[in-house]
């Protein structure tokens, strides 16, 4: 194996990780705030103007493809008269798919939780959203942790699929070099042990967020 060519194509590879390192955090930080709102949403039966729209979301999103997602964002849309950014489609499209994944997450933490808690707090004269906010949603923290680490680790492997809508990530720039330089076993190992890196670094991050939390005696 000649690895030369990726060593001649490091600035490329390298620009395009902090591409997909950008796409990756803007996707995450939409996707963990409308996903705690979807969960949040789907808690309350009751509702059903809230409770039906953000199940039938949960349930399109989780059940069709991501690929299929994205090229209805960036080559559907424009026969509506609607073009966005390739940029925008990449994360919108992906931001999207987490949430809903990240919305089960939520609600099944929640749910966890003693429901004794909500009621002594109701008891207590604390409204619904106070018992959530000051109760609940502290405790069942601790338990979203792990699933939403391997919610990071799922979404920074399928950002790989944007270089498909043109953005200029770590595949898009590994697939501009083989192209040129036809030594294809050699990038696509160089592609993978950098995103190995990136999802070992993103566990990393999270397990050290997990213990400082338990450190510190705020959660349970």
């Amino acid at each position: 194996m000649d690895f030369s060519s990726v060593a001649e194509g490091w600035r490329a590879l390298l620009d395009g990780t902090v591409t997909t390192i950008v796409v990756t955090l803007s996707a995450l930080a939409i996707s963990l705030v409308a996903g705690l709102l979807i969960g949040l949403a789907r808690l309350r039966p009751s509702i059903h103007l809230l409770y039906w729209p953000t199940s039938l979301y949960v349930t399109v999103i989780r059940g069709t493809p991501l690929l299929v997602q994205l090229f209805l964002l960036f080559f559907g849309l424009p026969q509506l008269g609607v073009q966005l950014p390739a940029f925008f489609c990449a994360v919108l499209g992906l931001s999207a798919y987490s949430a809903a994944y990240v919305s089960e997450v939520v609600r099944g933490a929640i749910q966890s939780i003693d429901r004794g808690q909500m009621e002594a707090a109701r008891s207590l004269g604390m409204s619904y959203r106070g018992a959530m906010r000051d109760i609940i949603v502290p405790q069942a923290l601790i338990r979203m942790l792990p699933p939403l680490g391997n919610e990071v680790v799922a979404l920074i492997k399928n950002s790989a699929l944007v270089s498909l809508l043109t953005i200029h990530d770590l595949m898009f720039e590994g697939n501009a070099i083989i192209s040129i330089t036809y030594r294809s076993l050699e990038v696509y190992l160089a592609i993978a042990g950098i995103y190995l890196v990136l999802t070992l670094t993103a566990g990393h991050a999270l397990r050290q967020v997990e213990r400082a939390l338990l450190r510190r005696g705020h959660l349970t």
